[in-house]
């Protein structure tokens, strides 16, 4: 694996997904894809890997996909200069991004998660709920994580029901959700 060289205009990598445990002996290793649907993982050659998402440059490194394939319900790839078990054990937990510019934009209604980072998330009511500090998967449906006044708050991304508007730009969403509601409700 070769240091990754990102040109001055890339943006962040994107976090498309997480190396798992090794798989046999000869370096496979488990990929959790975050990728919908979770196959379109399989379509790139050259993955960044970091231990990170907020890694600097130099932290990112380029790996060769060899080979990658569905295996039960989830994915196994072979990286180059990884051929044993050991090696494979040192990859493990690391984040698989990809740059941004080899990403198909989001379409209408669909979000890149990395985007919603950080965003300041108020109620229909124009009452501040907090910053979204990360997001998590449920199976239901996803769930953004805020942080704000020193308290955690969950909220489903439900679009049209809980979530009103994304606004990219401004750095903004709206949610129809009172400021009492706690996430059992």
């Amino acid at each position: 694996m070769s240091a990754a060289v990102l040109s001055p205009e890339a943006s962040a990598p994107v976090v498309v997904g997480r190396i798992g445990a090794a798989y046999g002996v000869r370096g496979w290793l488990h990929v959790h894809s975050f990728m919908e649907p979770g196959s379109a993982l399989l379509e790139f050659s050259e993955w960044l890997l970091a231990d990170s998402a907020d890694a600097p440059e130099e932290n990112w490194y380029v790996a060769d996909v060899r080979q990658a394939r569905a295996h039960n319900r989830g994915f196994v790839a072979h990286l180059a200069a990884c051929d044993d078990r050991n090696r494979a054990e040192e990859l493990t937990g690391l984040l698989v991004a990809l740059p941004r510019e080899v990403l198909p934009p989001a379409e209408e209604g669909e979000y890149y998660w990395c985007d919603l980072l950080g965003m300041r998330v108020r109620n229909t009511d124009g009452v501040a709920l907090g910053v979204v500090q990360s997001l998590m998967e449920t199976g239901a449906n996803d769930v953004l994580v805020l942080r704000g006044e020193g308290e955690e708050r969950l909220i489903p991304f439900v679009l049209e029901q809980v979530v009103q508007m994304v606004d990219l730009d401004a750095g903004e969403i709206v949610v129809d959700w009172a400021v009492d509601w706690d996430s059992d409700t």
